[in-house]
């Protein structure tokens, strides 16, 4: 039995009303990764056998949001560099990486290896930054606003601090290490001599 004319006009109402407005899959990957990062240090192995009693441990260093992500990244990794999965392996230790000096500003080189639409890529990248964490996020927003990287598809391979100005290669952290670095002050904003109560105009801080 057809439904009343009346409901069908409830209906498209309701459904002219409802505004979808889809994200971008390189969007919400972004706000993902700006949950904050961390650095995690996996160590595991394949299951003991009668044939491998005392199989080989395996150690990585994961940046990811949590340690199940991590977790989730070392099996994808270990899978297919030694054919161990997880349902034949085991989790040893997880533990998380601090920064030693969190307030001192560091370069670092990045090697990276993505997939893009065309093929896979090796690339190197520098960055300036307070830790380790930072320059990998600065990493993941970098890819995704040039190259529209994915984080699944970005594979960090080693991530160094470059201690010596000699080891910098790109231009653009070269220019922040010159040793009488200054930049301009478009805007400076005077201090008044003295205050008033009332004013005839109102204030502003361009001459």
């Amino acid at each position: 039995m057809p439904s009343p004319p009346s409901a069908h006009k409830n209906l498209s109402r309701c459904s002219s009303n409802f505004d979808y407005h889809p994200v971008s899959p390189v969007v919400d990957d972004i706000n993902r990764i700006h949950r904050r990062l961390q650095e995690y240090e996996v160590v595991g192995r394949h299951l003991p056998t009668e044939a491998n009693p005392t199989p080989d441990m395996y150690r990585m260093t994961i940046f990811a949001p949590n340690e199940t992500v991590a977790k989730s990244r070392f099996w994808y990794f270990l899978r297919g560099l030694r054919k161990v999965k997880k349902a034949t392996g085991e989790i040893v230790s997880i533990k998380t990486i601090h920064e030693k000096h969190p307030q001192k500003v560091k370069n670092f080189g990045i090697w990276l290896r993505y997939d893009s639409r065309s093929g896979t890529h090796n690339m190197y990248k520098e960055y300036r930054e307070m830790s380790r964490t930072d320059a990998v996020e600065s990493l993941y927003s970098d890819m995704a606003a040039r190259h529209r990287a994915r984080f699944r598809s970005i594979h960090v391979l080693r991530v160094v601090e470059l201690e010596k100005s000699d080891d910098v290669k790109r231009p653009y952290i070269k220019q922040l290490l010159t040793k009488d670095l200054s930049f301009p002050l478009p805007h400076r904003i005077s201090k008044v001599s003295s205050k008033k109560l009332f004013s005839a105009k109102r204030p502003s801080t361009f001459a």
